[in-house]
């Protein structure tokens, strides 16, 4: 059976179960936590993580794995697409097994379905989500439209419903077809796809189905990524 490790923030709600429904039977799903740090500012404690992520693949100890994911977007649009990929690679390298970024995977989501166009929803502080913005825009992608999501009154990924979501992306006006990234792999999102692509043209991405896409197409499993059929998919697993 393919395995597939996965490095996560300690608080993230959504990874285990968002991984679990897309991997499904194709693969099993083994979860490392980053550190607690809580005397760190959140862009301190991001900057922790990608320090500390060589550690947290070694702490994995002799478990053979197929592909391993860090599942934390955050922490890598403090780097840049540049350095996010060199490093994604250099420890690819150093492990002997495929390494990704969310924001990796990601990428290479959008490269496979030759998207240049993006809508970014995001749930993060605007001072990070600026760095996205930026990180995408960097890599090539035009940022159509911004949604800034809120769980209540304040910026809170790991609280945002998913009502939520969906109502404050069709109050944006957010067009009936394109991409819409929702960017965050904290902010659960798998129960929103089917609503946000009912009829309509719109091909959702998450950084979670982003990462487990990446994770089995990197192991040699062929997925589909992209368009109605692949919608329909993501509504049924999620359900």
């Amino acid at each position: 059976m393919t395995r597939v490790g996965v490095v996560v923030p300690p608080a993230n709600p959504a990874v285990e179960p968002e991984f679990a429904r897309l991997l499904g039977a194709h693969a099993d799903l083994h979860v490392t936590r980053f550190p607690v740090q809580p005397c760190l500012s959140l862009s301190e404690r991001l900057n922790a993580y990608n320090g500390a992520l060589p550690g947290m693949i070694r702490s994995f100890g002799g478990l053979p794995l197929d592909a391993l994911v860090m599942a934390c977007s955050g922490a890598r649009y403090l780097l840049g697409p540049v350095e996010d990929r060199r490093r994604c690679a250099e420890l690819s390298a150093e492990f002997g097994l495929p390494v990704a970024s969310a924001t990796e995977a990601t990428r290479q989501a959008l490269a496979h379905l030759d998207t240049e166009t993006i809508t970014l929803i995001s749930p993060y502080q605007p001072w990070l989500t600026i760095h996205a913005d930026r990180f995408w825009t960097a890599a090539g992608v035009r940022i159509a439209q911004v949604v800034a999501v809120k769980a209540g009154q304040r910026f809170a990924p790991y609280e945002v419903t998913t009502d939520q979501l969906v109502a404050q992306i069709e109050q944006a006006g957010v067009a009936q077809d394109g991409v819409l990234l929702l960017t965050g792999t904290g902010m659960p999102t798998l129960h929103a796809i089917g609503r946000l692509t009912a009829g309509n043209a719109r091909v959702i991405l998450t950084s979670n189905l982003c990462g487990a896409w990446w994770a089995l197409t990197s192991t040699g499993l062929p997925v589909t990524l992209g368009g109605a059929e692949h919608a329909a998919q993501v509504e049924q697993v999620a359900t």
